[in-house]
């Protein structure tokens, strides 16, 4: 990786749909070069995916919530894992030190719907205890830190 590339990530972060020739023009690279590199950070999974982020609340979705996770003991983590990839209402799920054992952000349509999602969290086996916050607001949102470069 060179700060050309960062560059290229740079625009592609802003934008993930920008055309090779906008991002040659803003960079200062011709566009083949723009598209063999960017071919090369997808071959080398420095480019996972490309993605949207969407408006939760037009899609009626008015619920945001992080929820701690503790387990009773690390046996439980593959079943724990396993049942969270399978929410497609727990948008994210970290592993952590600490107190609790993960982190869960949960996005849904109402506090009856969290309740739910709560309840069958607190099911899965080796679940014992967890901590639920309600999101007031999102303040930030990004997912990715592209370090930035000199010119």
């Amino acid at each position: 990786m060179d700060k050309m590339d960062y560059k290229i990530l740079k625009c592609l972060k802003s934008n993930a749909r920008i055309r090779a020739a906008s991002i040659s023009n803003e960079i200062h690279l011709s566009v083949s070069a723009v598209l063999e590199r960017i071919h090369k950070m997808e071959k080398n999974k420095v480019i996972q995916n490309y993605t949207i982020i969407v408006d939760q609340k037009k899609l009626d979705n008015d619920v945001c919530a992080l929820m701690e996770v503790s387990l009773e003991h690390p046996k439980f983590y593959d079943k724990f894992t396993s049942a969270i990839k399978g929410n497609d209402n727990i948008v994210s799920c970290y592993y952590l030190t600490g107190d609790y054992d993960f982190m869960l952000k949960i996005i849904c349509q109402s506090s009856d719907h969290l309740e739910k999602i709560h309840r069958a969290i607190k099911s899965i086996e080796g679940v014992s205890a967890t901590k639920t916050h309600f999101v007031l607001k999102n303040i930030k949102n990004t997912f990715s830190v592209i370090p930035e470069v000199e010119e």
